[in-house]
């Protein structure tokens, strides 16, 4: 066959454990470059320290609730209700943690708490995670239309400073924001033994039960990391709306699972890609921006993203296919 023939070619000589982790997230990354490039080419004010500070405030809040949705892929399960968690945290903090900080941090605490209970009534009761999540989605709706029946309240003073925060040498803050979220994720994800336990866990949870693991202790543990970086994710949000909104990003919740999978994931856990997910949240983000300034009516954007990313998981398949 001549497709097998080209791919023979061009089979890359890495490590088949090292290429199928890295080469899809390596993908993305072009892909996030050619469409940062081709809205610089159309907006030149992008470039400034302004411009990318606009383009990518917007993303920050999803890189890290995308983080979240890779521990929780990582470990072979699936988060239906990651948007109306983070949108829940808007609430908190909009309100609680503005007005009664000690009250807000109990409630942010109480909400990990929750996600942490969540994993082991997943593991305990043989409780599918697709399930579970969409019902625990509505706890996180009810709760925060509790809080806020509707958008309002105002963000901490110390969280608006943040949101105009400038680094030096004109480094845009969200950036750093996320690199250093993401450098987190990687280092716990990838070099600590709650890592290798949260993949075990995907990938073989046999083996980690004869290695002296617990399954209800790793899954409740890579829950509460998920509600963890859910709470950092909805603390970003509300900088950046400047309140709370339950209902503010109900879409995170299939975005997310496109950006890990963008990045190198699996649906069947055991591979955890954290610098991958950010060039796939970024991609995503970006193509948002450039439909806007193509133009184009809000209500073809998502089909036109959609028929992008399918183009970009095409590509993906190819390159595991040079990899195998």
């Amino acid at each position: 066959m001549v497709s097998t023939a080209i791919l023979e070619k061009f089979r890359f000589n890495l490590p088949k454990g090292l290429a199928r982790r890295v080469l899809p997230g390596f993908l993305t990354l072009i892909a996030m470059v050619m469409i940062l490039l081709i809205c610089g080419a159309m907006q030149p004010r992008i470039w400034s320290q302004n411009g990318l500070t606009l383009i990518m405030s917007p993303i920050v809040a999803l890189a890290i609730a995308s983080m979240a949705q890779m521990v929780m892929m990582s470990i072979g399960d699936i988060d239906l209700g990651i948007g109306f968690f983070v949108g829940m945290i808007t609430t908190i903090v909009a309100t609680l943690l503005r007005e009664t900080p000690i009250l807000g941090v109990l409630a942010l605490a109480g909400s990990v708490l929750a996600y942490a209970l969540l994993g082991a009534l997943v593991q305990l009761r043989s409780v599918p995670s697709l399930i579970a999540t969409l019902g625990a989605s509505f706890v996180w709706l009810g709760m925060g239309l509790f809080v806020l029946p509707v958008p309002g309240g105002s963000a901490p003073d110390w969280l608006f400073a943040y949101a105009f925060w400038q680094p030096p040498f004109s480094i845009p803050a969200p950036l750093v924001t996320m690199v250093v979220a993401t450098a987190l994720t990687w280092f716990v994800t990838r070099r600590t033994a709650l890592g290798v336990r949260f993949r075990s866990l995907g990938s073989n949870p046999v083996a980690l039960m004869r290695s002296g693991g617990s399954l209800v202790v790793t899954r409740m543990l890579a829950y509460g990391t998920v509600g963890l970086l859910g709470v950092l994710a909805g603390i970003t949000l509300t900088a950046e709306i400047g309140g709370g909104d339950v209902n503010a990003v109900p879409g995170y919740t299939l975005t997310t699972v496109a950006a890990v999978i963008l990045g190198g994931g699996m649906f069947t856990g055991g591979r955890a890609v954290a610098w991958g997910t950010l060039a796939g949240a970024v991609t995503l983000g970006l193509l948002t921006v450039l439909l806007t300034l193509l133009s184009l009516s809000s209500n073809l954007q998502p089909a036109v993203q959609g028929f992008i990313v399918i183009g970009v998981l095409a590509g993906r398949l190819v390159v595991e296919r040079m990899t195998r």
